[in-house]
């Protein structure tokens, strides 16, 4: 378990979660990302750039 830091809800991490994995809050529905695996930790996702086809 980690704790969602936008809502602060408990998010189960799958055993098998890696670092740098995205996985969604359950409760508010923000795109996440798995900072540690041990001890699980989660930062909000970096924003998705528009490459413009580069």
């Amino acid at each position: 378990m980690a704790e969602c830091p936008v809502c602060g809800a408990d998010v189960e991490l799958e055993n098998d979660a890696v670092q740098g994995e995205l996985i969604p809050c359950a409760e508010c529905g923000s795109e996440l990302e798995v900072l540690e695996t041990s001890p699980p930790q989660l930062g909000e996702a970096p924003a998705a750039e528009e490459d413009w086809g580069e």
